[in-house]
């Protein structure tokens, strides 16, 4: 018989209606608007591809480049948006040899474009830019360029900029809708004894005249913005064959010189990450480029087909079990959750990053997924509710939309309880990795809103769950089981929670296994009379208050 846990809760915020916040919403500007909504300039164009060229000089710490941008019309319009943030700058705009006129407004450049853009003809736009790019403060969290050295003194560079946007160092279209169908290449111009290693795979090496190298690497597949990084250093490589679900896929390490042998023990478990995820969503996306992770100067990030990796050969997360439960300790939690990013961040895409709980709340699922692939299923439900300890519930899940703001971080651990929590609904485990497969075969390499997920989720499922994405996605709030035993009757409903939540739920009844219904009104069930106490399952991520007086 399954195991259950008594929780009880004390409810103090037991409010009627849907609440959103509790914290004062910002005012937002202009440029919020112009960085976070689909623009006019912006909407009349497709991407196509991008061809990147990027020179470094460590020194200076300055960078110089061209960004070659391949569209298809849309629309007869003639003024495009290309963003790139201060203090890098646009030096010059070309379509057909021609110097285009370029006006800015904060990051937005709007270039006016001479010739007419006629719908279904594919054009190019030649970008050129360089300047001193922004230092990253706190990377990933608060992105751009890191410049560190290594413990041999060597230049150790990288970019990330999720949230801050792939403009604060190269010039592109930044907003997550639209993703260059085709791909892109990269050109880094580094000094000739360092390596630079970027998404894709690697094609050309050319030594220079000027003691410089450029190395090319190129994305046949699309990606998404902040997932396209550049890594600069003293790099060495090894490699493995995987045998999966599509062929043979190939594994890519590119270390810091001095960290390889325990590179070599560590990332065992990118062939481990791969069995398990492949097994729960389906075939890694992105065979033709490759999987690599890429040594880097910060903690981690998911970057696409260039995961990097920071995490100290550790495990756990520099060393710590993020579930508290002993479990985060049997994996390298960087590896692992940046991984998960392959299939919901860098294949299933959000449009706007208000979503972007799609991306993190099925990745920090996904970590008890692993664990209950290689330790058993208890192991990861055991994991998965360990991470509550991390939830703050102050603010709903989903961010505020065309304005670059994404919502809680709660996305990461309530997000993943949520995720479990549905799973206790359909209480059909083949049913459920089922839906997680065929979730990643329709939205395939696609960008997607919160509205696709949740109706292709409930679709799948045959349930109906807008209630349930309304509690858990925009509502702050945990629900509330109020219940009282009166005699031979048990009372109970739903409290702190929004109108018409409805979730059933399971329970133990003196040794008995049952599933109630509860709603926002008090239900009655006719129980043995005596000595008898609720469990509540405790995997649905829900308190309890037993009211022991009237109702």
């Amino acid at each position: 018989m399954k195991k259950y846990i008594t929780l009880l809760f004390i409810a103090t915020s037991i409010n009627a209606g849907f609440s959103q916040n509790l914290s004062t919403e910002k005012e937002y500007t202009r440029h919020d608007t112009l960085r976070g909504s689909v623009t006019k300039e912006r909407a009349w164009w497709d991407l196509l591809e991008y061809d990147l060229t990027i020179a470094v000089n460590p020194e200076t710490r300055y960078i110089k480049g061209s960004n070659i941008i391949q569209y298809m019309v849309l629309e007869n319009y003639n003024v495009l948006q290309i963003d790139l943030q201060s203090p890098l700058r646009i030096e010059n705009a070309y379509q057909d040899g021609n110097v285009l006129e370029i006006s800015q407004d904060s990051s937005a450049h709007f270039i006016k474009l001479n010739k007419k853009q006629i719908p279904g003809e594919i054009n190019e736009l030649k970008i050129e830019f360089s300047g001193n790019p922004h230092v990253a403060k706190r990377p990933p969290w608060s992105g751009g360029f890191q410049w560190s050295k290594d413990e041999n003194g060597n230049h150790f560079i990288a970019t990330s900029c999720q949230g801050i946007g792939a403009s604060i160092w190269w010039p592109c279209k930044d907003h997550m809708y639209d993703e260059p169908d085709n791909g892109m290449i990269i050109h880094a111009n580094v000094p000739e004894d360092l390596m630079a290693v970027a998404n894709g795979r690697l094609i050309e090496e050319k030594k220079e005249k000027n003691k410089t190298k450029t190395y090319t690497w190129q994305v046949v597949n699309p990606i998404n913005n902040y997932g396209v990084n550049l890594n600069i250093g003293d790099y060495v490589h090894f490699s493995e064959k995987y045998e999966g679900e599509k062929g043979i896929l190939d594994m890519d390490y590119w270390v810091i010189k001095l960290n390889l042998e325990k590179a070599r023990v560590q990332f065992k478990d990118a062939a481990r990450m791969m069995e398990a995820f492949e097994h729960w969503f389906g075939p890694y996306p992105f065979y033709e480029d490759g999987y690599k992770l890429v040594e880097v100067p910060y903690p981690g990030m998911e970057h696409q087909s260039s995961v990097t990796y920071g995490n100290g050969y550790k495990n756990g997360f520099g060393g710590r079990d993020v579930s508290r439960t002993g479990w985060g300790d049997k994996f390298d939690f960087i590896i692992i959750h940046e991984s998960g990013h392959e299939w919901f961040a860098n294949s299933i895409t959000y449009k706007d990053i208000a979503d972007m709980w799609i991306h993190e709340s099925f990745t920090a699922y996904s970590e008890g997924l692993f664990v209950e692939y290689f330790y058993g299923k208890d192991a990861g439900s055991e994991y998965i509710r360990g991470t509550r300890s991390n939830i703050g519930n102050t603010r709903s899940i989903i961010g505020k939309y065309d304005v670059n703001v994404s919502g809680s971080g709660d996305m990461y651990s309530k997000g993943s309880n949520m995720l479990h929590t549905l799973r206790q609904i359909v209480n059909d485990d083949e049913k459920w990795r089922s839906m997680l497969r065929d979730l990643n075969k329709e939205f395939y390499h696609q960008t997607v809103t919160t509205n696709q997920i949740e109706e292709y989720m409930a679709k799948s499922l045959n349930l109906d769950l807008d209630a349930f994405f309304d509690q858990y996605l925009r509502d702050y709030r945990v629900p509330v089981l109020e219940y009282r035993i009166d005699g031979d009757k048990l009372a109970y409903r739903w409290t702190n929670c929004i109108k018409g939540f409805d979730m059933p739920l399971k329970i133990n009844v003196v040794g008995e296994d049952m599933i109630i219904m509860p709603n926002t009104n008090f239900k009655f069930k006719e129980i043995k009379e005596g000595e008898i106490s609720i469990r509540i399952d405790p995997d649905f991520y829900i308190y309890s208050n037993n009211i022991m007086g009237g109702y």
